[in-house]
This record gives C-alpha cells, structure tokens and sequence, in this order.
C-alpha cells in the first residue's frame, strides 16, 4: 500500500476539488491510501458526496492555510496548523508516507521541502519537473521550472541528471534527449552560466545532451528534457502556456462570430476539443520537485479535479519507480 498525504487546502477550488481528485484516485488504484490535510469538518462535508473505501481515506485535521500573500519562510516556520505544514511533518515523520500532493503557495512548498523534509546527500539544489504535451503526441519535461532564479552551471548539470531519471523510470524514455535552454541553438551562445554549463552536459556520459534550444521549439517533440535555471524555466513555461490559452479564445471568438464559421465550428467541434484536452495541464498533473528526500509533486493553484488526480498518479508512479533512491545512487 502506498500512503500519500494530500493538502486540501490553498488551491482556488479547494478543498472541493482536492477531494473530489483523491476519491478519483483511490478508486482507480487499490494499493493507495490517502490522508487529507485540512479543515476536518469541511473536509466531511464534501466526503459525504462520494462512494469510496472509508479505510483507505483518513483526515489530518489542519485549521489554517497558508496563501501566496503569506511570506514562505515564516509561514512554514510559524503556521504550525497549516495543512501544508502538518503535511510536510507527517511526511517527514513517518516513514510509511512517502509522498505529498499540494497545490497551494509554490513558495511554501519549497521552503517547507528543504526546511522540513530535506534534501537528498549530494544534491544542491531541488528543482521542479513539471511536464508538457508536444506536437508529435508525445512529451517534455522543463527543469527547473521556478525553484532556483539563481544557478550555478553545475546546478543544472544535476538538473539535467536527475531530470533524465525521472524521464526514463517514469515515462519509459530510455535515452531522455536533453536540451539547453537558450537563445540561440550554437554553441556559442549565451551567458556565461549557459557557456559553462554546456560545456558540463557536452561531458557527462549519463546524460544524452543533444545541444542548445530556443524556446519556440518547446513544443516541437524534438526534446524530451530541456534544462535550465528556475527564472527562464518559470518563464516559459508561463508564456507557453499563456500563450496556448490565449489561441484557444481566439479561436472560440472566430468560431462564434458569423454564422458561416459556427457552422464550421459545428463540423470542428470534435477535433477542436480534441486539441484542447490534449494541450490542458488538468491533463499531466503537477511539477514533480526532484531533489528532496520524499516525493512531493505540486500542481497549479487552479488546478481543477482531473489535474489532482493526475498529481496523485505522478507521487504514486514516482513511488512505484523508485525516483528518490535512483537520484541518491547517481548522485
């Protein structure tokens, strides 16, 4: 059986679709036990609309939530209550939990990982791995996507490593292409921290280094991991993103706006939503953080049902797969 604590609070939608994503969750997979993190009684209430197995869903009772306006450090080390901080101690503390789920404050998150959980030996910084659909139906992974703006280049050397393993215990990809995020695909290019560290994946015989990209080619599915510090990471994969919602709306306008192209959406409609289930994040789950001791994925403050589900599938399928222990060996 594996024990993963889910915080349900702290989310847009919580603690409404926390739930609702963890009873998805422990219906489909009969080896996972859940414990949720929060206000008992709210909690109850929304249990009360679901059939599920009551001995493998518990609740750790937590009164206060720690919000994006609150200051990481200080939250984590004060708001003792908090459904986040309960969540870090219980998974710091028991050894039978070996995973947590939060989709609240990415800044607590992290401070609570290192603060309360910790770091592997060896690795200098924990990063996050969240993941994106591309254009040939496959995937890529971004690390690190906003834990680190500054880095030293061997940073992202252990970025690209730890990224590679998780690419091929999680996702079966045996030989992960790994790219450097920068502005020209030359190997010339770039900062300093981009020269320095291209230099280190050219010579790292476990990861296959494939070069330099642009960041227009994200999505080309000529990548499997693309490696870069958390601020140019956060960066894209926010204008990726933003981007591909901001097409989606362009193309409802013009669908809608003559009866000619609404009966051209009409014969669309199928193919269109399609496109647009295949390019939702709800779809891929949360950023997996690499790096710490225990497996914690964090998934977007608007993240709906299906995207906690998916982030329970990550912790459960990183569990399965043995990540931290893979990372600790290699390292």
């Amino acid at each position: 059986m594996i024990k993963i604590v889910v915080d349900c609070f702290g989310g847009d939608r919580s603690p409404m679709v926390n739930v609702e994503g963890a009873i998805l969750a422990v219906n489909k997979n009969p080896d996972i036990e859940l414990i949720l993190a929060g206000d008992e009684a709210k909690i109850n209430e929304e249990l009360k609309k679901y059939q599920y197995d009551k001995n493998r869903i518990s609740i750790l009772d937590a009164k206060d939530v720690i919000s994006c306006n609150d200051t990481p450090t200080v939250a984590i080390r004060q708001m003792k209550e908090s459904s986040l901080v309960k969540s870090l101690e219980l998974l710091h503390s028991d050894e039978s939990v070996k995973a947590l789920v939060s989709i609240g404050s990415t800044g607590a998150v992290l401070a609570g990982a290192v603060m309360k959980v910790g770091r592997i030996k060896g690795v200098k910084r924990p990063a996050f791995c969240p993941i994106l659909p591309t254009m040939n139906k496959s995937i890529v992974g971004v690390c690190d996507s906003g834990a680190n703006v500054d880095c030293e280049p061997y940073y992202l050397q252990q970025f690209a490593l730890m990224g590679t393993l998780y690419m091929q215990k999680c996702y079966n990809i045996e030989k992960p292409r790994v790219a450097l995020l920068n502005i020209g695909t030359e190997e010339e290019k770039g900062d300093q921290l981009r020269k320095e560290t291209y230099q280190l994946l050219k010579n790292s015989s476990s990861i296959n280094f494939v070069g330099n990209m642009e960041s227009r080619d994200l999505l080309s599915g000529n990548y499997d991991l693309v490696v870069c510090d958390g601020f140019s990471g956060n960066v894209l994969i926010k204008s990726t993103e933003g981007t591909a919602l901001e097409l989606m709306k362009l193309l409802k306008k013009s669908f809608t706006s003559n009866l000619k192209n609404k009966i051209g959406a009409l014969i669309l409609k199928k193919s269109v939503y399609e496109i647009k289930d295949y390019m939702d994040y709800n779809n891929y789950g949360g950023g997996v953080m690499l790096g710490v001791k225990k497996i914690i994925i964090k998934g977007h403050g608007s993240s709906k049902t299906n995207a906690i589900y998916n982030c329970i599938q990550q912790a459960y399928k990183k569990k399965k797969n043995q990540i931290c222990q893979a990372i600790e060996a290699e390292i």
